[in-house]
């Protein structure tokens, strides 16, 4: 396992470093590695690391939505309002609807098989998207209008929406009854979530008032805690629903709220932890990429796709609909929510595993989705941000010269 992990680190960093050196994300980088050490090329992957592999990616999305939690203000939300509550399952609902209308006729599947199809592909990656909207914030691009931290707050909730919608379809293909309740499942885990979330971030924060400890032990606290709701997550699915993402990320932002200060050397500290963290969290995406699946899809799969994506997008500008945003503006968001990789990656498998007829295809463009809109979006995010959002003037450059 070991040297699985060495290739991972040095041929991850290698290859990202080289994308950027070409103007591409790094991510596509670290994908590539991931399919070539992976299974379907060289597999020089561990089976040992493999079967760990969901884990390890489950403990990356903590620490860059940790950092998210960190670096969001309260106040900059409150500039965005409804479309950031929109935003959280309005662009997947329309993606879902773009998947019915296209993939059975392109894809010779049954409408609630597409259902089932729209509802793995329609996830936004927060894996790829917060990074970047936190560097926007870092720079201060759209952040006069909360644009980066809507579509931070959006894509992480947007994961809990396409997944209780994926059980939901998935149980109904199996013949299963879905009551009401399946559905209240949604809002109710979020918000749950952020209560926890916000009841420990309160806590928390009052801690470490009054308890000096070094920032590097307030990490250790943060991740350990953070590990506990995710595994709470799992452990409480069948008595209450709850999201430990959404807390996670909602107790950073009680704790930017209530101990700045705090928050800011923290939320440093994460970043450094991101380094290494995304190497990794990208080349097990890749390395779950069966390409044999990629390579068969055809061009019906990329119609497909890319049909559902114009939906999506459809479905973004909706929810800018009566906002101070400006069309450049709307068009970032559109492009900023097209990446989609750790939610496919995590379940694109599972109707397969389950039995499903259409568990091969809906596998097949999972995969496809990843190598096409991840680095995609990653690309349009970074090419276009200075060209479509304003950067908000610092105190300094505010100030008439003399």
């Amino acid at each position: 396992m070991l040297y699985s992990i060495a290739l991972i680190f040095l041929c991850g960093m290698l290859l990202g470093s080289f994308a950027e050196k070409i103007k591409l994300p790094g991510l596509l980088g670290m994908l590539i590695v991931g399919i070539i050490l992976g299974p379907s090329v060289l597999n020089l992957m561990s089976p040992e690391l493999m079967g760990i592999a969901p884990e390890l990616r489950q403990i990356a999305l903590v620490i860059i939505l940790t950092r998210a939690g960190l670096s969001l203000n309260i106040h900059d939300l409150k500039k965005v309002g409804r479309p950031a509550l929109l935003m959280c399952f309005v662009p997947a609902c329309f993606e879902i609807t773009g998947m019915i209308v296209f993939a059975p006729i392109f894809l010779h599947i049954s409408i609630l098989e597409a259902a089932i199809m729209g509802a793995v592909i329609a996830a936004v990656s927060p894996a790829v998207v917060v990074p970047r909207m936190l560097r926007l914030m870092d720079e201060g691009y759209g952040t006069d209008k909360g644009i980066p931290q809507m579509i931070v707050t959006g894509s992480s909730a947007d994961d809990v929406f396409d997944i209780v919608l994926f059980t939901t379809f998935a149980s109904l293909a199996q013949g299963g009854k879905v009551s009401a309740g399946s559905f209240v499942q949604v809002p109710a885990s979020i918000i749950i979530g952020i209560l926890v979330g916000v009841i420990y971030g309160f806590v928390i924060s009052y801690f470490f008032k009054n308890v000096h400890i070094r920032d590097s032990l307030k990490v250790i606290i943060l991740l350990g805690i953070a590990f506990v709701f995710v595994s709470a997550e799992q452990s409480l699915k069948d008595i209450v629903p709850f999201s430990g993402l959404i807390a996670v990320m909602s107790s950073g932002m009680m704790i930017n709220r209530k101990r700045r200060e705090v928050a800011d050397r923290l939320s440093s500290k994460f970043s450094k932890l991101w380094v290494a963290t995304e190497i990794v969290l990208f080349v097990l995406v890749g390395a779950s990429v069966d390409i044999k699946y990629a390579m068969n899809a055809g061009i019906s799969a990329l119609i497909v796709i890319f049909g559902a994506l114009l939906f999506r997008m459809a479905g973004v500008f909706c929810c800018m609909i009566k906002t101070r945003l400006t069309i450049k503006e709307r068009l970032f968001c559109m492009i900023a929510y097209i990446p989609k990789a750790t939610v496919q990656a995590a379940i694109g498998g599972v109707p397969l595993a389950m039995g499903l007829p259409c568990g091969p295809i809906v596998l097949t463009v999972a995969v496809v989705a990843i190598l096409v809109t991840a680095p995609l979006g990653a690309f349009g995010t970074d090419m276009t941000y200075k060209k479509l959002l304003r950067k908000a003037q610092t105190e300094v450059e505010a100030k008439p010269a003399v």
